[in-house]
């Protein structure tokens, strides 16, 4: 879906940067450097992560040296990598930041709104024109509220993790874009991006069996095209893209 249609979006919508959540990229969880490298040929600027980010442990190898490729910032071990980064686009700053959420994941992480606000007040980070975030969470009732806490101090709070596009799609007060979740880029007739039947046999059947990954299908690109003014950091429109293949 993204070598097929990406490009054909970027023209039609006049797009400057573009982010795409890399975390189940590899066969359905984590991110080797080989299909990291293929999204960034294929068009994206920066990938950024989630709670599957040490799903393959070739990660660690590469991840220092990948300057488009953002892990969770608010991990409470020491890990490699950088959590938010600060990127060129035409002479305007934009800063990309990825967090994971603390309610009903595995993961253990420092506060996602003191982490941000940390991030945002350190003198010594580089300021941006535009801040967007990938917010990596389970619950929509924390990814709402998160983004009207920061509403006014960031660009846009955007979603990740559920695998399902969320119809809330809005501008806040204070200018702040948001959606509770982006939805996925993967096989449409599934669960989860994988082969739906291993999938029921596994939560509905009890079987003891893998998710599998699917060859063929239809396929299913979820996105958002962010219209944000360059001046004031303010997002002037928030527009869903939900595109399903013939």
């Amino acid at each position: 879906m993204i070598h097929d249609h990406l490009s054909s979006l970027i023209e039609k919508y006049h797009i400057d940067f573009v982010i795409a959540n890399g975390e189940n990229v590899t066969h359905g969880k984590g991110l080797i450097r080989h299909h990291y490298e293929e999204l960034i040929n294929a068009g994206i600027d920066v990938v950024t992560l989630g709670n599957h980010y040490d799903a393959k442990n070739e990660i660690r190898r590469y991840l220092d040296s990948s300057d488009r490729i953002i892990r969770p910032l608010n991990l409470i071990h020491d890990y490699p990598g950088i959590g938010s980064i600060v990127f060129d686009c035409d002479g305007v700053s934009v800063r990309i930041t990825n967090i994971l959420g603390s309610f009903a994941m595995d993961e253990q992480v420092n506060n996602p709104y003191y982490s941000l606000i940390d991030l945002m007040e350190n003198p010594d980070e580089e300021k941006a024109n535009i801040h967007i975030v990938d917010f990596h969470a389970e619950a929509t009732g924390e990814k709402i509220c998160l983004a009207y806490a920061l509403d006014g101090k960031i660009s846009a709070l955007l979603g990740t993790h559920t695998h399902v596009q969320t119809r809330d799609a809005r501008i806040l007060e204070k200018g702040t874009a948001f959606i509770s979740d982006v939805g996925m880029t993967g096989l449409y007739e599934s669960a989860l991006g994988f082969d739906k039947d291993s999938v029921v046999n596994k939560i509905i059947y009890g079987e003891q069996s893998r998710f599998e990954i699917s060859e063929e299908g239809k396929g299913l690109l979820s996105a958002v095209v962010l219209d944000i003014d360059e001046i004031s950091g303010k997002t002037r429109q928030i527009h869903p893209i939900y595109m399903v293949e013939e």
